[in-house]
């Protein structure tokens, strides 16, 4: 992070923490963690003027929306029925709703909850204006918006490029309906992917060029996620100054709506060794699974850090220090019948036996929202770790959790 002017506060030492007192398999936020970044966002939120909302679809631990409102986050952004649902009774703050599509069904029900709705086309705008009107019509304040595409993004990974060739999220210039605005009161662009203020700088230029005329007769924009401004070293400063501009450029009100930002370094999937195996090299089988409880690790495809390990030599390069070098490697896999259900190789300081924890870090925001009970395997549990070391298990899943998603 960039230097502040103000301190955040501390955050529980992690070799201080009981992982044998913890049953396993069970993600952990640590709330110590989870008030630094909450700090943090709040800090921006009061000197850029934008309101920051959580995105659910990268965080959304009911059970820590308490905390988020001491911070002043007051808002949610849904992608669909259910989550909207779990803001309006959960988060008891504005709910935001942006869809790829909204189907007949389900529209009059999100119309219920929603306080901005956005639209994915003009043809969906088109579809649904008139419900829209009518419930505005009957007292209601609805905000609504068009989702543009800038054609403009800086993601390497093409599963999660927005703005990718062909891409369907988002109205392009050329498909823009000036003639349909009628009743749009704001814009909508999602075109970053954990990526730092320089990246979004770059955005809102392409932004301004492409879409200028649409800005000035726009009430708010919403700037979409992406924003990983709890990471070590974003640029906060950068952040601010830009929003700042650009609200005082066009005279909007600005939303940013990440969700990894509030999740990054929050906690851990804890998990223990089930069994110890041998084929040319040694392997352990953990009671949890990569493709069921951190798929991104499989989709991204990412490496994981585990506590107290290290990398093997031939990946040493990719770290600046390699906890385990010179100890006991092993293939880290998972408990399904998936022969990819696999981490990799780690080299830990000590031999593992079975019942040893394994802890992978950063294991808050995209997982629980991710997970499945592929091959009915047990669900790790969801707990907090209180800021006076007290660890409280706030969900556990069991059969009928597993029975109830099938029929």
């Amino acid at each position: 992070m960039t230097v502040l002017d103000f301190a955040l506060p501390a955050v529980t030492p992690v070799d201080s923490v009981d992982w044998a007192a913890i049953p396993s398999p069970a993600f952990v936020l640590d709330e110590s963690r989870l008030r630094r970044n909450l700090a943090l966002i709040s800090h921006v939120q009061r000197e850029s003027g934008a309101q920051i909302i959580v995105a659910f679809k990268g965080f959304s631990m009911w059970s820590a929306f308490p905390v988020l409102r001491e911070f002043g986050i007051t808002g949610a952004t849904a992608s669909s029925l259910n989550e909207a649902r779990l803001a309006r009774e959960e988060m008891q703050g504005e709910v935001h709703v942006y869809a790829p599509a909204y189907s007949d069904a389900e529209f009059p029900a999100i119309l219920e909850l929603a306080d901005h709705l956005v639209f994915n086309s003009f043809s969906q705008w088109e579809r649904f204006k008139p419900q829209v009107t009518a419930a505005r019509e009957a007292g209601r304040t609805m905000h609504v918006g068009i989702r543009v595409n800038p054609e403009y993004a800086e993601v390497e990974t093409d599963l999660y490029n927005p703005a990718g060739p062909f891409s369907r999220l988002g109205v392009t210039r050329r498909e823009f309906r000036m003639d349909l605005m009628d009743g749009v009161d704001g814009l909508h662009f999602h075109t970053l992917c954990e990526k730092d203020s320089d990246t979004l700088e770059r955005t809102l230029e392409v932004l301004e060029r492409n879409f200028g005329d649409v800005l000035s007769q726009v009430k708010w924009v919403n700037f979409g996620g992406g924003h990983l401004m709890t990471r070590e070293g974003y640029d906060i400063a950068r952040l601010i100054r830009v929003v700042r501009a650009f609200r005082e450029k066009w005279g909007v009100h600005v939303i940013l709506e990440p969700g990894s930002a509030f999740g990054w370094q929050t906690g851990w999937l804890v998990s223990s060794v089930l069994d110890v195996v041998h084929n040319v090299k040694d392997a352990l089988l953990l009671d949890i699974s990569v493709s069921a409880h951190m798929p991104d690790v499989l989709e991204m495809p990412y490496r994981p850090r585990i506590l107290g390990a290290g990398d093997p030599p031939e990946l040493d390069h990719h770290r600046e220090t390699s906890e385990g070098a010179g100890g006991h490697p092993y293939i880290i896999g998972g408990t399904t019948c998936l022969a990819g259900d696999v981490v990799g190789e780690y080299v830990f300081p000590q031999p593992l036996k079975v019942g040893d924890r394994v802890v992978f870090d950063d294991m808050i925001h995209y997982t629980m929202v991710k997970t499945t009970f592929f091959n009915g395997v047990k669900h790790p549990d969801i707990g907090i770790l209180h800021l006076d070391g007290s660890y409280e298990c706030v969900k556990s899943f069991g059969y009928e959790e597993f029975r109830a998603k099938l029929s």
